[in-house]
């Protein structure tokens, strides 16, 4: 495959965006979107085994370093997604997709033989440096690949099977710590181990995915670029059973190598700052309510309910199921309905029920199942809210800079939202005073309100758009006759 550096003229997004639904999307889900199960199942069993984890019969962890163990992974996220997002630009989506679930289940089968503090914090950085790189990887590839009219519900739908895995591992607790199965130290490595042996089919599947035809083309490799969508017309046709329609839009792009960094941060602090506003309101504020509370729910219910250890998994169950059934009902309506309204509608309504949940909480009229009930009503609404964060990062920037916008975003979002959060409210229910950690939801709510204010003003109205009218690649031939990036359109 040799790079062509000369203009091109193509049709290829339009193809792409005109294609119904078929096997060949349906591939892209499994073999892409299948990741974020397995994150919610691995990343679950570790909250869940956060009690049994300060037993003296396992590792003795205190409450402080069972937050730190949290930010630990959050911080090998961010540095996993800024490395892994430039080499999405640079090298291609596909050539990622195995380099980064390789660290990923490298880094969760490591975890499962950890002997002591420090060895349980380097392999979850390994592991947060795998998934941090999954996110930039996978959601530039399926935004490239799934047709605009449709990308909104299937982007959220799919960061939201995150809670299938979560459901899936909040069940396997049952079994995994129950000590009349395992033993206490043997239950939580072996669910661990499992779920990382488990991810290795997905290496089979993600050969069957091709390369991003959009990023062939901007990188100079046309004719590849062509044989891919005319292979993926083949497909659907035959799926389909019927004939395609036919395309006249056209763009023309001068294909260059790579975009690094400082073509990034220009382009979004340049001409697209009122979006880099919208994307750090949202990253942070989400990634600040999920950490906040996922993290640390076991520690609330072990403190303040007395809720054995071994039990707590079971009260992740309906969390789980709420988060999962929330993208389900609410994720068409973020293309029927528009970016915008639902946005505003899902942060505002969760930083109302988290300030509502929070005060009943440190007024002590709650019981483990009522406090679990009600985190599954606001996580009802935030779970489509978060996807929505990482949806809008992945299509408002130029094509060229996708990979590392998604993963500058997210780092900026786990950074400022998401490492301290898990430390913070770690530290305040170590406090054993529920007023601070109502305080802290406060705190948390505040942000959400914020974000949804910001998007009201600030967002773009992307639903059902093609990708290069959101944003103008950087290699469009004519820049200045596209629309300003500055204004909502």
């Amino acid at each position: 495959m040799t790079a062509n550096r000369v203009p091109i003229t193509t049709q290829i997004p339009a193809r792409l965006d005109r294609l119904p639904w078929s096997r060949f999307h349906w591939l892209v889900v499994f073999a892409l979107g299948i990741t974020w199960i397995l994150d919610g199942l691995e990343v679950t069993l570790k909250g869940a085994i956060s009690g049994v984890l300060q037993s003296p019969q396992t590792l003795h962890f205190t409450s402080g370093e069972i937050g730190a163990l949290a930010s630990f992974y959050l911080a090998g996220a961010v540095g996993g997604a800024l490395i892994f997002g430039w080499l999405t630009d640079r090298l291609g989506r596909k050539k990622l997709f195995f380099i980064t679930l390789a660290v990923y289940l490298t880094g969760a089968l490591l975890t499962a033989f950890s002997w002591d503090f420090w060895s349980f914090a380097l392999f979850r950085v390994i592991t947060g440096a795998g998934i941090g790189g999954e996110y930039a990887a996978i959601n530039s590839a399926i935004d490239e690949l799934v047709p605009a009219r449709l990308r909104g519900r299937v982007d959220i739908m799919i960061n939201g099977s995150y809670w299938i895995g979560a459901a899936l591992g909040s069940g396997a607790t049952l079994v995994l710590l129950d000590p009349k199965i395992f033993a206490v130290d043997t239950g939580w490595r072996v669910g661990l181990g499992i779920g990382a042996l488990l991810g290795l089919f997905i290496l089979v599947t993600r050969r069957h995915v091709p390369e991003s035809p959009r990023w062939l083309l901007t990188h100079g490799y046309p004719d590849e670029a062509e044989r891919v969508v005319r292979e993926i017309e083949k497909r659907v046709e035959a799926d389909t059973g019927r004939e395609l329609a036919s395309v006249r839009d056209t763009i023309v792009v001068h294909p260059r190598r790579s975009f690094g960094f400082g073509i990034v941060v220009r382009t979004i602090f340049h001409g697209y700052l009122r979006r880099a506003v919208v994307g750090f309101a949202l990253m942070v504020s989400q990634a600040f309510l999920y950490n906040a509370i996922f993290f640390t729910y076991a520690l609330v219910l072990t403190r303040f309910y007395a809720v054995p250890a071994s039990d707590t998994g079971l009260y992740l169950l309906p969390f789980a199921i709420g988060n999962v059934l929330g993208v389900f009902a609410l994720g068409h309506l973020f293309d029927t309905w528009g970016r915008k309204p639902m946005i505003a509608a899902t942060y505002t309504l969760s930083a109302v029920l988290l300030a509502i949940t929070g005060y009943l909480f440190a007024v002590g009229v709650l019981t483990a199942a009522t406090q679990t009930a009600l985190w599954t009503l606001i996580f009802f609404i935030a779970s489509p809210a978060a996807s929505a964060a990482y949806l809008t990062v992945s299509e408002i920037f130029p094509l060229e800079t996708r990979g590392l916008a998604i993963a500058f975003f997210f780092a900026i979002g786990t950074g400022a939202g998401g490492i301290a959060a898990p430390w913070l409210f770690g530290s305040l229910i170590g406090t054993g005073s529920a007023w601070a950690v109502f305080y802290g939801y406060l705190f948390a709510g505040a942000l959400m309100l914020a974000a949804a204010n910001i998007q009201l003003i600030l967002g773009v109205a992307a639903e059902r758009q093609c990708l290069e009218t959101i944003a103008t690649p950087l290699s469009c031939e004519n820049p200045a006759t596209a629309p300003s990036p500055a204004a909502p359109h």
